[in-house]
């Protein structure tokens, strides 16, 4: 899919519902973490292999009787993938855009016996309070970072991690919003630093957000986010 810096023109799609909240292929627990129910799984055509995780869109009801009359649009937040599936229900697979909403979500601008409904959907900035949050877990061989609280294009392409006595390393996806490095040079003794890359081409670096003596499974929160 296309990545924007703007508010982009509505692209025809599909929407379903869903009821499992948390986790997800982004590896948010969405409650926790602040996305609460304001969220929708993608089809693969938009998921992008985990490149759209955090990524916010804008979506209404489309030309159908369940639309609800007067409901507007609702703003989401991409917390998950809608995996491909066989048989006529193969909403999800390439290369159709379609949208798993959260049962809530749905309610909103449809009716729930429908299933399924034609909708528009169009990329829209992300409005998040405080800085970009860093969740670390890992091993002392092995550290996994989990990007969230994302603001403007709510997405991560790229990722760069330094020490204080490290120069800057690049950081790989393993999966969905979680960024690996491998190797054992990333001590508790030393406070850690982050560059983030968004798909719009802007670029947070947070020096020491960090601080020395961390541990695993902590979350730490950056002065700074996109805007």
């Amino acid at each position: 899919m296309a990545f924007i810096t703007n508010v982009q023109g509505w692209i025809d799609a599909h929407a379903t519902c869903y009821v499992d909240y948390q986790k997800g292929a982004c590896g948010y627990d969405t409650i926790i973490e602040g996305y609460g129910l304001r969220t929708t799984a993608l089809s693969t055509a938009l998921f992008n292999k985990g490149a759209a995780c955090g990524s916010c869109f804008e979506i209404q009801c489309k030309n159908s009787k369940w639309c609800k009359r007067g409901a507007g649009t609702i703003k989401v937040t991409a917390t998950d993938l809608c995996p491909p599936s066989t048989g006529p229900a193969a909403w999800c697979n390439p290369p159709q855009h379609h949208f798993d909403l959260s049962l809530p979500m749905f309610m909103m601008i449809a009716e729930y016996k429908a299933g399924i409904i034609p909708v528009q959907y169009r990329r829209v900035p992300c409005i998040k309070q405080g800085g970009v949050k860093f969740l670390v877990n890992g091993n002392p061989y092995f550290l996994l970072v989990l990007v969230f609280n994302v603001g403007d294009a709510g997405d991560i392409i790229d990722m760069k991690i330094k020490g204080t006595s490290n120069k800057w390393v690049q950081m790989t996806r393993n999966w969905g919003m979680n960024w690996q490095v491998g190797t054992t040079a990333w001590t508790s003794d030393q406070s850690l630093s982050f560059q983030v890359n968004s798909s719009n081409g802007k670029k947070v670096q947070l020096d020491g957000v960090v601080p020395r003596n961390w541990q695993f499974g902590r979350t730490f929160e950056g002065k700074f986010n996109f805007k």
